[in-house]
């Protein structure tokens, strides 16, 4: 559940920290208070759009920060699977803006992306906020909140269908591409035996081109090369002057100097080392200047065999293994067009068993999605009784598409009627605000209790309802608490008056600047409140005896 929440430097708030309680949780306050900046900031920590025109200072670090308590092993073992884990059973999920526009979003202080962030939050907290009830008259809609309510066994079926639809897909895109007449037939064929002609002709080995390369490019230095290695043969080894020449002289003379003083014969040693060393490097340069020695014939028979490895490479691939890799294929589509039509006939047979299990597991998740909606619809047919729809009718109805998806080849439709008498229509034709506000609310409840979630907020879901089915709105609300944590914005007294814990958001001016904030109301705090809700901005000894009573009576029918 959500153990706290902290907001800093949002619209009209500071700073402040919200310490939340199990069960049902009731926001209330003035028209303008900042009940829609407590939620909405909510909603930012949940992944939502987070501006800098939400900044009350502009200057400085926006922040929402939700601390969750986590609980239940299923949940656990959920956040597990995106590779998060708890600390102490807790969990901390925070959005900070910058003033330079960047939004830092961090899961217990580690960096996420805000995708990231949206998955995991949305299995700890649901949140239902003004808008999304509209959400009921799109039909696309009602089978996902059918899918969502069949949970794992809808699911798995699902993922069966989702993989035959891609096998078909891919199967069907394979024929039709592979598909041709006659004349394209042999046309094509014509093109793969000059391909692999073009490729086996060239007797390619693995290598050849580095090794060309290096030759080639020895070949085209070679002049520059071998006047280098003259002058420096010309310097070293060759002539009365040379190098070899003058050491070959010094090594005598020294020799000379040992037999008058052999403490010498070291230094002796290391010149004819040098001596030895200048030999051994005249020989090597002599041989790689004979090396050099490319005749034309032999450098354009070397250009022509590049020129065609670098021809075949811009066609058939980068590196000589893609050119061989290459042959093969074309080798192995040449021998499949020798074969066309047993090929096409066994395509064609792939195809019609991809389709023919494709609309196996369509049906098999369709069957079970009707299966389910009876479940789905009979239990928020009861949820809406408790709503006071007392002689609702509530089905979903199922059409076959024309054509296939990964998603199945169903179309439902949600279908009620609220009266006596009258015929059950589309959803999206009939409810009024006030009854689609009840009719999320019993939805709600049911995918709730189905998947666990361990917090519900709801934003106004008493928009367009009023006494005896406002009564039954807050009852419901109660018995939802029971197992789920709830936090709620209302402005009706009957739902304040079931309130476990009752938070007020007030306005107020300090030091020449609009503030909100938020804080918990003591006992006789609460109908001071319901009071204010019961009367408007007069509150009179017959408000607060009603007040009173009504709490009174909240508190029996929670026991009841």
């Amino acid at each position: 559940m959500l153990l706290t929440m902290h907001i800093k430097n949002i619209v009209l708030i500071e700073e402040i920290d919200i310490s939340f309680e199990d069960q049902l949780n009731i926001m209330t306050g003035e028209t303008g208070a900042g009940k829609s900046i407590i939620i909405g900031s909510l909603g930012i920590c949940l992944g939502g759009k987070f501006s800098k025109e939400l900044l009350r200072d502009e200057e400085k670090d926006g922040l929402v920060e939700l601390t969750f308590s986590v609980e239940q092993q299923a949940l656990k073992e959920a956040l597990q699977r995106l590779d998060v884990e708890t600390e102490d059973d807790e969990l901390v999920i925070s959005r900070r803006l910058q003033p330079n526009g960047r939004t830092i979003n961090r899961v217990n202080d580690v960096t996420v992306t805000v995708n990231r962030l949206k998955e995991i939050a949305s299995l700890l907290i649901n949140l239902h906020a003004q808008h999304e009830q509209q959400t009921l008259l799109k039909a696309s809609k009602h089978l996902e909140i059918l899918d969502r309510f069949g949970g794992e066994a809808i699911e798995k079926r699902k993922e069966k269908v989702r993989e035959d639809y891609r096998l078909f897909k891919d199967l069907f895109a394979k024929r039709e591409q592979e598909s041709m007449d006659e004349a394209e037939k042999v046309k094509r064929m014509d093109f793969l035996q000059y391909q692999t002609n073009e490729i086996r002709s060239a007797n390619l080995t693995e290598g050849e081109d580095e090794a060309l390369e290096h030759q080639y490019k020895k070949a085209v230095n070679a002049k520059e090369i071998l006047e280098q290695a003259n002058q420096i043969y010309q310097m070293i080894g060759i002539g009365t002057s040379c190098a070899s020449e003058q050491i070959s002289r010094a090594v005598m003379s020294v020799k000379r100097m040992t037999e008058l003083d052999p403490d010498l014969g070291s230094m002796a040693a290391v010149l004819e080392d040098v001596d030895g060393l200048l030999g051994d490097f005249n020989r090597e340069l002599s041989e790689y200047m004979k090396d050099l020695e490319f005749d034309d014939a032999e450098f354009r028979e070397l250009e022509e065999r590049l020129n065609l490895i670098n021809s075949l490479k811009a066609k058939y691939g980068r590196e000589i293994p893609d050119i061989l890799n290459s042959l093969a294929a074309f080798e192995e589509e040449y021998e499949r067009f020798v074969s066309y039509d047993a090929w096409m006939q066994e395509l064609d047979k792939k195809c019609d068993a991809a389709k023919n299990a494709l609309m196996k597991s369509s049906r098999e998740l369709s069957d079970a999605r009707k299966t389910c909606a009876v479940s789905l619809c009979k239990t928020i047919k009861d949820s809406l009784c408790d709503l006071n729809f007392n002689t609702v009718e509530f089905e979903m109805r199922f059409a076959t598409s024309d054509t296939f998806s990964a998603n199945g080849t169903d179309e439902a439709v949600f279908y009620i009627s609220t009266n006596v008498g009258e015929d059950l229509r589309p959803l999206y034709e009939v409810a009024s605000g006030g009854e689609l506000s009840r009719i999320m609310l019993a939805i709600k409840a049911c995918l709730a209790n189905q998947d666990d979630t361990p917090t519900l907020v709801f934003d106004e879901i008493d928009v367009g309802i009023s006494g005896r089915t406002a009564q039954k709105v807050a009852e419901k609300m109660s018995v939802i608490g029971r197992h789920h944590q709830v936090i709620c914005i209302t402005h009706l007294p009957q739902i304040a008056a079931m309130a476990d814990a009752h938070y007020l958001i007030e306005k107020n001016v300090e030091n020449e600047k609009t503030i909100s904030n938020i804080r918990r109301l003591s006992k006789d705090e609460e109908i001071e409140e319901l009071a204010r809700l019961i009367g408007g901005a007069e509150i009179t000894e017959t408000t607060i005896s009603t007040a009173t009573e009504m709490k009174g009576l909240a508190e029996q029918a929670k026991i009841n």
